[in-house]
């Protein structure tokens, strides 16, 4: 039971930094990630971004969506198979990614003690 109860407790923790997360930068943690992985990969399908996200194709959509029209992430057809969607950062996402490098939002003790053990 105790763990159960901890569990619960890091999920609070948790959606207690995503809220102060999104107040600070106006995006929510997917959408943070989303920026994080562009940056390494230069180039990713909605597949990949799902996987990469660990959501659902439809879930990983809705991130996609909210980026673009946000103006951080851009969308081009594939070179060879022209039904292939290919999402990268713009110049605007990029600049934003540079300012969450520098994230003055900090966690709550609880999770900077689970992040400790890891």
């Amino acid at each position: 039971m105790e763990t159960l109860c901890r569990i619960r407790d890091l999920a609070r923790a948790v959606a207690d930094f995503e809220q102060q997360f999104e107040r600070r930068y106006g995006l929510s943690l997917n959408e943070g990630v989303l920026l994080c992985r562009l940056c390494r990969h230069e180039t990713l399908t909605s597949g990949e971004i799902a996987d990469s996200l660990q959501l659902s194709c439809s879930n990983a959509s809705k991130v996609i969506r909210s980026v673009e029209q946000k103006g951080l992430v851009y969308r081009k057809m594939g070179d060879e198979d022209k039904r292939r969607m290919l999402f990268s950062l713009t110049p605007e996402g990029r600049r934003e990614l540079e300012r969450l490098k520098v994230c003055s939002v900090e966690p709550p003790e609880l999770i900077r003690q689970w992040l400790q053990v890891r």
